[in-house]
């Protein structure tokens, strides 16, 4: 079916309720979620080992502090895309299986009770309303609906909001550029990376997405969204809004950007977050100051059939406490700045893959790249192959060194080269630790 016509907009959303909490309120409002899932995870296998057979009572959000922190290591089973170990009920009480993008090792998987099913829409709500969505609403979801979780909860979310959703499983990217101009799409959801391809592909056919209906972009699934030179690309080609969301397969929806890309609100409502640095000597961690770097750690409030209580995310984030937006949730500067296990030290200098690709989005509007790390002499040394002239390399190459101090090999490979990716991006191929 061709729509003839664009949906008339009604412009209100329905779910606002972060308006309404002042920060003592809301932090009422964790402790009395943690309490009660503490009582209730203490009686199941995994925590109960965990906790030495003990109920944790946590009288001020501080007090966090004194409870382990939980990496994935800890929650992976044996075998291939086993589920982890916090999914502990039996499994006759979970409705839906999905599994983590598997980019260290194996992929796990992961299930939800349909309480814990709609818990996820409530936290996308949050998502929904900071890109206006509405009932008028058309989504493309251009997202393979294969078994990692991805975009499977923003589907759902936009159904029970009442929006006509696309799916694009199954669709090569030039048919689903057809679609969201045949269906008047309003809105797309997909990875930076895979609306970044959406444009380079409409280029070649010759068409112009900026003629599209599309209004607001969603992205997810990996840095991109508040990254200033990806965000501006995809605006600029777009002539749409990019809203930005943060989540994980372990972890639940946790994060919506703001309306200028500035950065990340926590959804505080639904989980406890804690920026921390990590270390051998503090391994239960350090809270940062205000303005400060540091590991984002969270424990989700409402996944009671999969929970994770102080879970390191890797995610390397700058906290604000105080920020001038409407909104009292803690503030993310800058969104999630890099990944902790991702990080480099080339000649002194810490290198974030994200870093990276924001200054490439400077020269390369949506050429594929990829990055390579390997050590020489016990240095970290990092390398950037460029679908690109010599001349752009030569640029890439000056830029490197001008903002980061940094003399980084750039190559020029010719187009097609290297692979492009719908979801989650494979740009960095670590060579430091031999398999």
């Amino acid at each position: 079916m061709v729509l003839n016509q664009p949906r008339d907009r009604n412009l209100e959303t329905s779910h606002k309720s972060d308006a309404v909490w002042s920060r003592g309120s809301l932090e009422g409002h964790q402790l009395l979620r943690l309490n009660s899932l503490l009582k209730e995870v203490s009686k199941r296998p995994f925590y109960r080992q965990r906790f030495d057979d003990k109920t944790p009572v946590v009288n001020r959000l501080s007090d966090l502090l004194e409870l382990p922190i939980l990496e994935k290591s800890e929650l992976l089973s044996t075998g291939n895309c086993s589920p982890g170990k916090q999914f502990d009920l039996g499994i006759n009480c979970y409705t839906r299986f999905h599994q983590t993008s598997g980019t260290k090792g194996f992929p796990m998987a992961v299930l939800d009770t349909a309480d814990d099913w709609d818990w996820w829409l409530r936290c996308w709500d949050y998502v929904l309303d900071a890109g206006e969505v509405t009932n008028a609403d058309v989504a493309m979801m251009a997202f393979s609906f294969g078994p990692f979780i991805g975009f499977w909860t923003a589907n759902d979310a936009l159904v029970k909001r009442g929006a006509l959703v696309v799916p694009g499983g199954g669709l090569s990217t030039e048919n689903r550029i057809r679609m969201i101009f045949d269906q008047h799409c309003t809105v797309l959801c997909c990875t930076p990376t895979y609306a970044l391809h959406l444009l380079a592909v409409a280029k070649k056919l010759a068409l112009d997405l900026q003629q599209t209906a599309i209004r607001r972009i969603i992205v997810a699934g990996e840095p991109g969204g508040s990254v200033a030179s990806i965000r501006s690309r995809l605006e600029e080609g777009w002539g749409a809004k990019v809203i930005d969301h943060c989540g994980a397969s372990e972890v639940g929806a946790w994060g919506f950007g703001s309306s200028d890309g500035g950065g990340i609100h926590v959804i505080e409502t639904e989980f406890i977050a804690e920026v921390l640095n990590i270390n051998v000597d503090h391994p239960r961690g350090i809270p940062v100051d205000d303005g400060q770097e540091g590991e984002l750690v969270l424990t989700s409030l409402g996944r009671v059939g999969g929970p994770v209580i102080r879970y390191r995310t890797g995610d390397i984030v700058r906290p604000l406490r105080v920020h001038d937006q409407a909104s009292p949730f803690l503030w993310l500067d800058g969104g999630v700045l890099g990944r902790s296990d991702d990080m480099l030290v080339v000649r002194g200098v810490n290198v974030f893959p994200s870093s990276i690709e924001a200054i490439v989005r400077e020269v390369l509007t949506t050429e594929e790249f990829r990055m390579i790390a390997t050590k020489v002499n016990e240095m970290d040394q990092l390398e950037l192959q460029v679908e690109a002239s010599e001349d752009e390399a030569i640029v890439l190459s000056n830029l490197f060194r001008d903002r980061l101090a940094l003399r980084v090999v750039v190559n020029s490979v010719p187009s097609g080269t290297l692979p492009s990716f719908e979801a989650k991006s494979k740009r960095f191929v670590d060579q430091r630790i031999s398999p």
